[in-house]
């Protein structure tokens, strides 16, 4: 039997926040959201080439728009309709994944 994925409730989610540098808790709708910022279109492929990799891994993927050397990212867990530990788990993920860029 598959395991249940609820979103984090409000304290939950604040407190999830607090921890992950960079994000926020995005307006309008249950999401979290970060723009990254790297040195060079190069870079910024490179980052995102290695969240697709662990992204698919964790089958769970991210919205995110691109202009040059600048992602930005949505996540929210769809099926749940809101933010999930997913989401945190990935968003760690990311916030590593820049740091060793």
């Amino acid at each position: 039997m598959p395991i249940e994925i609820k979103p984090l409730d409000a304290q939950d989610l604040e407190t999830a926040l607090a921890g992950l540098d960079g994000w926020s808790a995005t307006e309008r709708r249950n999401a979290i959201s970060r723009t990254f910022r790297f040195a060079d279109f190069s870079e910024c492929f490179g980052f995102m080439t290695r969240v697709a990799l662990a992204a698919e891994k964790a089958d769970h993927h991210p919205e995110w728009f691109n202009v040059y050397n600048r992602p930005e990212v949505t996540l929210s867990t769809h099926d749940t309709g809101g933010v999930t530990q997913k989401d945190i788990d990935l968003a760690r993920a990311m916030n590593a994944l820049a740091k060793a860029v």
